[in-house]
């Protein structure tokens, strides 16, 4: 076989298939497919779908890493506090790490 006769072929197995879906009545067409134009909006609706779910996922996670972040500098900064209370630090070495967690 030539890759011509294949061409032509595999173009007649899509037109034998695509009028197969598609009815010619009025109407939805087969399954309500839309004459033949389904797989196409299937696919696009899974994308669609897809990317929602994904935007979520990255806002749930951004979320959730910023609130780590800023509660793990809170926490450091109530143990560098509470050591300083203690009388483990001065008030230099306080603000000296104070200032090298970003808390003004």
């Amino acid at each position: 076989m030539t890759p011509r006769t294949i061409l032509i072929a595999a173009a007649g197995m899509t037109t034998v298939a695509t009028r197969g879906l598609a009815q010619t009545s009025e109407g939805y067409g087969h399954m309500m497919w839309g004459g033949g134009y389904g797989l196409g909006g299937a696919l696009m609706m899974l994308v669609f779908w897809g990317l929602i779910i994904a935007l979520i996922v990255f806002v749930v996670r951004w979320l959730t890493v910023n609130d780590r972040t800023s509660a793990r500098r809170d926490g450091s900064l109530a143990i560098l506090r509470e050591r300083f209370a203690k009388g483990e630090i001065d008030e230099e070495e306080f603000e000296r790490r104070k200032r090298a967690l970003g808390s003004d």
